[in-house]
């Protein structure tokens, strides 16, 4: 038996074993998402109707108004081949003034407009005696298995998932993740978290995973997508031009240029998955803190929260890959689940 074959026989009795235990790694917070920053909540609206596999994703903050009290962030950008809106302004200024909303490429100005309806809501005067708001909304393209022109996301389905925003929240092919695929599988909404003892901090993590080419798909440092490449003969493939959202939450009080360093290190984990940021993906880590006053520590003391960020972006990434059930939707494309795959590896 070669090495690369003991290795990957390895990581399927421990895939085997932990799914059995349903127990979390160590250094998790309870659930093992991005809700376990105290406050943080995410809500989903899903469309799962024939050509139709689309959806939309809230990340809500803590604070009832984030235009009045806005939130540190940063963030870091590996390759721009993407539309989101708002990134600008937060490079610029390094505040979070609205929840983040994620759904397909097409939809970013009808998710735009509801971020700033919300926004009106909640402050009458916004535009007029106030300034105007800088919504953050972010994509990825899901139009192999989603009829992306028919454009069917709509501001109901956005205030659908802001209102529905909540700490336990479904993960897999659901709310902006419906139509996506991730290594030539089935992808979508993945978190993790990891608690900083150093820091008495959390860190939690939520992806948009919709990258990939099935043979560089490395678990663990296992090239694990060799081996699943021949069962799927007759499915097309993906190429590495997909695209990843990934969401940081802490409350850690970082400033913005801290919030910065520690997106930028999503980028590490995003490599040990089998990633390059190919020439066509968009690949964007946004990073915000609970704490809207920053006392930022030292930078040396960032060290295990750089290590957390890497490593947590790499298991939301496969948390995604593991929740994600199978969908077909657009002229009959079909992307299987990597749960489906990996058991009949295991069996």
């Amino acid at each position: 038996m070669d090495f690369q074959h003991l290795q990957r026989e390895l990581l399927l009795q421990r895939w085997r074993s932990e799914r059995q235990l349903g127990q979390p790694r160590s250094g998790c917070g309870p659930t093992n998402g991005i809700s376990d920053v105290p406050g943080v909540r995410v809500g989903h609206a899903t469309l799962a109707e024939g050509e139709r596999q689309t959806g939309v994703t809230a990340i809500v903050p803590p604070g009832d108004n984030l235009f009045l009290t806005p939130l540190p962030c940063g963030t870091a950008v590996f390759n721009g081949f993407a539309k989101p809106v708002g990134l600008v302004q937060v490079e610029e200024l390094g505040v979070l003034q609205t929840p983040i909303l994620l759904s397909n490429t097409l939809a970013v100005g009808t998710l735009y407009t509801a971020l700033v309806r919300d926004a009106i809501q909640r402050n009458p005067e916004l535009g007029r005696s106030l300034p105007t708001v800088n919504p953050l909304a972010l994509e990825c393209n899901d139009g192999w298995l989603n009829d992306i022109q028919a454009l069917a996301i709509t501001e109901a389905m956005a205030q659908t998932a802001l209102a529905e925003a909540a700490a336990d929240f479904a993960r897999g092919s659901v709310g902006a993740g419906r139509g996506m695929s991730c290594f030539g599988l089935k992808g979508g909404i993945g978190s993790a978290s990891r608690v900083i003892p150093t820091l008495n901090a959390t860190l939690g993590v939520l992806v948009l995973a919709n990258f990939g080419a099935l043979t560089a798909l490395t678990l663990d440092g296992v090239r694990l997508g060799e081996a699943i490449s021949p069962l799927m003969p007759a499915l097309a493939p993906q190429r590495d031009a997909g695209s990843i959202i990934i969401i940081m939450a802490t409350d850690a009080a970082l400033d913005a240029r801290q919030l910065k360093r520690v997106a930028k290190r999503a980028g590490a984990g995003l490599g040990r998955l089998g990633s390059y940021w190919g020439h066509g993906s968009g690949d964007i880590a946004v990073a915000f803190s609970t704490r809207p006053q920053p006392q930022p520590p030292e930078d040396a003391a960032l060290e295990p929260l750089l290590a957390a960020a890497a490593d947590a972006t790499e298991h939301a990434v496969l948390d995604a890959l593991l929740c994600a059930e199978a969908v077909s939707g657009f002229r009959g494309h079909h992307r299987p689940s990597l749960t489906d795959i990996l058991d009949r590896l295991t069996a």
